[in-house]
């Protein structure tokens, strides 16, 4: 079945997808949408659409969304705000970006949890490895937030240390591109986007598709790690499906 023939926001029927569990990570920022702060309801409709469709598939997913449309610590540590606080707030983005997500993935018809790495049982529950797995086993989907629940670490660490606990099949990063190219294709017209990718040359050509840490537990935990376009509608299914534009990062090492 070709790519034309998968509609937007669907997975194309009769095509199985090629992961029993996934972590899907994308950042703060992509909730944006056209604001300058806060949240999209477009956007946030359209992920909740998204991961109705892949849940559809039978694929069990865990979601990390990251702060940075609210606060970045990286940026708050340059203000006169020590790191380890600034980067405590940022946590706090991801479990206010993790709520949000949350109540609208329940609206498209999907159960949740969400499981944050700093204790704060009034609004989520605490993070339990054992108790994430089971709520995946039981159809949910899990949404972790606060990262690693450490100062100095990045959601994509805390994403890559995530899906190795949860025994993942592979890491889909979304991003405002279609992939890993060789040069910003917003800069160079030239620009030539990869299909597969080593973690070593990721990591030797500093092509920043996640931070090294999080590149290096990948590799270590055999976990791919998929970019591709997050913001298109329907994406997040065709990857999941084999469809669709996309770099592959690892895997086949």
């Amino acid at each position: 079945m070709s790519e034309d023939s998968v509609t937007s926001g669907s997975p194309s029927v009769g095509l199985a997808p090629r992961w029993r569990r996934v972590l899907m990570k994308m950042s703060g920022e992509a909730l944006l949408g056209e604001q300058a702060s806060g949240h999209d309801r477009k956007v946030l409709e359209r992920l909740a659409n998204d991961v109705a469709a892949v849940q559809a598939l039978g694929v069990q997913q865990c979601l990390v969304i990251g702060g940075g449309n609210i606060v970045r610590g990286a940026s708050l540590a340059g203000s006169g705000i020590d790191r380890a606080s600034a980067d405590y707030m940022g946590m706090l983005g991801t479990v206010i970006n993790a709520l949000a997500v949350q109540a609208f993935i329940e609206r498209a018809g999907v159960p949740t949890r969400v499981m944050s790495a700093i204790p704060m049982s009034a609004v989520c529950e605490p993070y339990i490895r054992r108790r994430a797995i089971r709520h995946l086993e039981k159809g949910r989907v899990v949404l972790f937030a606060a990262g690693t629940g450490n100062p100095f670490f990045t959601t994509d660490t805390g994403a890559a240390l995530r899906a190795a606990e949860m025994n993942c099949d592979a890491i889909l990063k979304g991003t405002q591109v279609d992939g890993v190219y060789s040069a910003d294709p917003k800069k160079d017209p030239a620009a030539t986007r990869y299909d597969r990718l080593s973690y070593q040359k990721v990591l030797a050509d500093d092509l920043r598709v996640m931070d090294a840490s999080a590149i290096a537990l990948a590799r270590e935990s055999r976990i791919p790690v998929v970019v591709f376009r997050v913001r298109e509608a329907g994406a997040y299914a065709k990857v999941v499906q084999g469809l669709g534009p996309h770099t592959v990062i690892g895997g086949e090492e």
